[in-house]
């Protein structure tokens, strides 16, 4: 059986990037004729010119968070979508909504997101049944991975989020050989499954994504019997790097190039230092050149131990702005604004995310204008959490402290996680 997706991945590293060179030219050429937003943000480059890092890192950043802006601007997609032709949705398979909102698109074709690489470096294989928990409601996730799966000869039961109960019935019943979806959920199904007395057995090897993976939970999951590996993806991009059976840090996909750049700045730094990761993609339907996806990583030098040749990073440290990730979700600083809007009586608040016995936990702290009795305070919080949860689709605590005790340091949303 191969121990490798394909012969890219053990490719000389001097070929791989004489080869994503040589094709960057066309794909900004590409971008410039078919997107009208690159055709007047890169209005003045020549792309036959860009065929080097250093001539990439001068072309502009464009950062995710501007993806909200500029599809409010422009409708459906900001103008990204390449070769538009009468209609926006004429080449593509689906539309997905993520929070923000940020409206993404799929086009057609087997593992459109190339997240098969990942799955197949966490040992799946053709003939495993997958139990996808990610959510096919609004988010690309679920079609990501199952796509990618089912491009491997997997087959796939599609879980989607949620009803416990029910999933560990399903895990019971029909055996599946592996688990995909984040790894808080596959924690609580595994306590679940103890509770009810039912046998999950069969999961030996699982690919998780969407939040970070904490110490505890691999120890959780090696010791139930299950081989856990991460992906890092994002709903912009498809699949970005993935971990091995090297165990040292995350290979990059072989469609991408990456920068890792001063947060603010599009000035890549040495290698070895903190930045924002920076991608350019060499997707036909949606080019992004420079997506500045707000997360924070660092190369990881040398070559991986398990054979394959192309960079590493060292994995998600965190975000560049104030936006964070919840149960794979992200939750912006605009969507806190949101909330505080529909409740006047609230004058300032702070969104902290923490991870208390390994599960996300959502907590805003109000200081409300004037105080409050414990009865209409009760009554407060429970229509604020009712927001929380429209605005953000996740659910939220709500916590009233003093007026003035809350920081004065322009922060709206702490990730108070440890990692």
């Amino acid at each position: 059986m191969a121990k490798y997706y394909d012969a890219r991945e053990t490719r000389d590293p001097a070929e791989r990037e004489r080869d994503l060179l040589s094709r960057l030219p066309q794909q900004i050429a590409h971008a410039q004729a078919g997107s009208p937003y690159f055709a007047e943000a890169l209005a003045q480059v020549e792309a036959s010119a860009v065929s080097s890092r250093a001539a990439l890192a001068r072309l502009p950043v464009l950062r995710k968070q501007t993806l909200i802006a500029l599809q409010k601007q422009h409708k459906p997609f900001g103008g990204l979508i390449a070769a538009p032709l009468a209609s926006p949705y004429a080449r593509l398979g689906r539309v997905f909504a993520s929070p923000g909102p940020i409206y993404d698109p799929e086009g057609r074709g087997a593992d459109w997101w190339r997240f098969a690489r990942s799955l197949y470096a966490a040992g799946f294989r053709a003939g495993d049944l997958v139990h996808n928990t990610f959510s096919y409601h609004f988010t690309p996730a679920g079609f990501m991975f199952e796509g990618a799966a089912q491009s491997i000869g997997c087959c796939v039961f599609p879980a989607g989020t949620g009803q416990t109960d029910m999933q560990v019935d399903a895990i019971s019943d029909l055996r599946p050989d592996a688990y995909v979806g984040t790894p808080s959920f596959l924690k609580i199904i595994l306590e679940k499954a103890d509770q009810l007395s039912c046998d999950v057995s069969s999961l030996k090897k699982a690919l998780v994504s969407g939040e970070a993976l904490f110490p505890a939970q691999k120890t959780l999951f090696a010791e139930r019997g299950i081989a856990c590996f991460q992906a890092y993806g994002s709903a912009d991009l498809g699949l970005i790097a993935y971990e091995t059976e090297a165990r040292e840090g995350l290979v990059l996909d072989e469609e991408l190039i990456l920068e890792i750049v001063r947060p603010g700045t599009g000035d890549p730094v040495p290698e070895g230092e903190v930045g924002e990761v920076v991608i350019t993609s060499f997707n036909p339907d949606y080019p992004l050149i420079r997506f500045g996806t707000g997360d924070m990583s660092a190369v990881l030098p040398g070559m991986s131990p398990c054979g394959r040749t192309n960079m590493r990073i060292k994995g998600w440290l965190g975000r560049a702005d104030q936006t964070t990730k919840v149960k794979g979700m992200f939750v912006h600083p605009e969507q806190v604004a949101e909330v505080l809007k529909r409740h006047p009586e609230v004058e300032k608040a702070r969104l902290v995310v923490s991870n208390p016995e390994g599960n996300d936990l959502m907590t805003l702290f109000c200081a409300a204008r004037e105080k409050v009795d414990a009865r209409v305070g009760e009554a407060l919080a429970c229509e604020i959490a009712a927001s929380i949860r429209g605005v953000t689709k996740l659910r939220g605590e709500v916590s009233f402290v003093p007026a003035g005790s809350l920081p004065n340091d322009g922060r709206v949303i702490e990730d108070a996680r440890k990692y």
